[in-house]
Parts: C-alpha cells; structure tokens; sequence
C-alpha cells in the first residue's frame, strides 16, 4: 500500500515538474535576491497561488485563452502541447511563480524570458469576422487578453474553490496588475470590476472554431497517469462550471448536470483539491524559496 502511495505521489509531482527528479534549479534560485518581491506572505497573490485552486485555474485559463482566434492561432502554429503538455505546464508554472515569488529582479528576467520566446511566434489567423489579419503572441491586445484570461482563471477558481483572499478580489487584481506590466500591457486591469468590463469588451472577437474544439478535446482528456484521471475529471467538469456560460457556449461545453439537475460540483472539487495537497505537501518549493529569501533579508537589516 505505501508503494502504491509513494508512486501516484512521484507521479503527482511529475506532473508539475515535468517529470524532474529534483527539485528545478529555478525553484532553488528563488532564494537568491536583493528584495523582497512585487508580493509577499501577506498579499493577495501568495494566499491564491500558494493555495491548490492554481490547478483548477490552469484549466479554465487555457480554455478561455482558445477563445481568442489570434491566441488560439499561435498556440495552434507553435506550441508543442500536445506532444510535450507537461513541459508546457512546467514553462507556464515557471513563469507564473517567478513573477509570484521572486525578487524584483527575477520577475523581469523571467517575464523579458517569456517575451523573447514569443518573438518567433507570429502569422496571420481568420478573425471572428471571418477577415484574415496578423498575429503576434507580444500583440499588445493578444497578449492582454492572455492577462485577463489568467487574472480571471486564478480569481474565479479562489473564489469558488479556495480560501479568504486578504483584501478581497481587488486586491488581488491590483497586485497581479504588475505581472501584466511586467509582460507590457499598458493599464491592466486593478479591480475585480475593471476585470470584467475589459473582458465583456473582448466578447466580439471570441469565437469557436475547429483549432478551440482540438483543444477542448485534448483538455478533457490529457495525456495523464491512470491514477489522476479520476481527480482531473473531476477539475476539469469544475473548471468548466465556472465558466460565465457565454463563454461555455462558444467552447461548444456545458456545465455538469443529471438530468435538469446542476451538479454541485464545490464539495468534489475541493476534495480532489485536498487529496493532491497531501501529495504535494503544504508548502511547494518556491515559496520556501522566497520565504528563506525574505528571512535572509529581514535578519540582514534587522
């Protein structure tokens, strides 16, 4: 039995680590710095990174990034996610808790990082219009969009799924602000409210299209352990819950239902939560990194 447990355990952590047998160095260095960070143990963004609901968030985020013709072209063009999904993740989780838990030093190096990677990543994509135009992935309205579906995700995820979040949902807007300028988008949003209304101003360019339902089809059933389908099944019909049901609809999903009947799915969806927390353990890497860091610091100037 404890075999069993330690296997679906290393394969949990695979799953978020690309299969490292270490910890990453990346995670490691976090510990170096000269600051701080953008964040800290009391912000908004470290109660909603540094909880479980990132998972859930993850897939609602990439399910509304496909919406948008221009992101769902490049990603069709360039990225590898079905050949290397856990590699992809392991990027996207890099760059998130770089910018989360680093010093102010490594969230821009992280971020310009990111920004050169997406420098190779343009054609052109038919909009919702049915008009061919560009596309860059640094396309100023792109890559906000990108912004918005992350904040959005991470937001929406906490709020359903996870705990108190200091300041409430503004704060955390306000502060995950900076990741957008980090990634040059000029006044991302600083309110839950300013959230929505650039959102709802983005719903004349989301369409479906065959490229959405390719990556609907590979989100319900990625490529995973035998032993975390179940649980991920169960985050995945989550994540699809949440969605505003505009959204849902373009993505050709409906929410969970037995018959006329809405499944609650809060109470599951926090349990498969809980299970993978035992896995992983209450503390991931980088935030001890960055919590050795700030102690470094505070005794340094204390």
């Amino acid at each position: 039995m404890l075999k069993i447990l330690e296997t679906w355990r290393r394969q949990l952590v695979g799953t978020f680590s690309n299969n490292a047998t270490e910890i990453p160095q990346w995670e490691l260095d976090l510990a170096k710095g000269d600051d701080v960070g953008h964040f800290g143990p009391e912000s908004a963004v470290w109660a909603v990174h540094g909880s479980m609901t990132p998972i859930i968030a993850g897939i609602r985020a990439l399910l509304l990034q496909a919406l948008h013709p221009g992101a769902m072209a490049g990603v069709h063009d360039f990225s590898d996610y079905k050949a290397d999904p856990l590699g992809r993740l392991a990027g996207t989780i890099r760059w998130i808790f770089t910018v989360t838990y680093g010093d102010t030093g490594a969230a821009r190096s992280g971020s310009e990082w990111v920004l050169r990677l997406h420098e190779r990543v343009h054609g052109t994509y038919e909009d919702a219009a049915g008009v061919e135009r560009p596309y860059s992935a640094n396309d100023p309205e792109i890559a906000r969009w990108v912004h918005l579906a992350f904040t959005d995700a991470f937001l929406s995820s906490h709020q359903r799924f996870g705990g108190p979040i200091p300041g409430g949902p503004d704060a955390y807007v306000a502060e995950w602000a900076v990741a957008g300028e980090l990634m040059r988008i000029a006044d991302p949003p600083r309110s839950e409210a300013e959230l929505r209304a650039q959102m709802a101003a983005y719903d004349g360019e989301l369409r479906h299209s065959e490229y959405v339902a390719e990556a609907v089809r590979f989100l319900r059933r990625p490529p995973l352990p035998r032993s975390q389908l179940p649980g991920y099944r169960i985050l995945f019909a989550g994540a699809v819950a949440s969605l505003e049901p505009r959204h849902r609809e373009l993505l050709g999903l409906k929410a969970p239902h037995l018959g006329p009947v809405p499944v609650p799915m809060r109470f599951p969806v926090k349990l498969v939560l809980g299970v993978i927390r035992l896995g992983l353990g209450p503390m991931g890497p980088s935030e001890k990194s960055a919590r050795a860091r700030i102690a470094r610091l505070a005794a340094a100037t204390g």
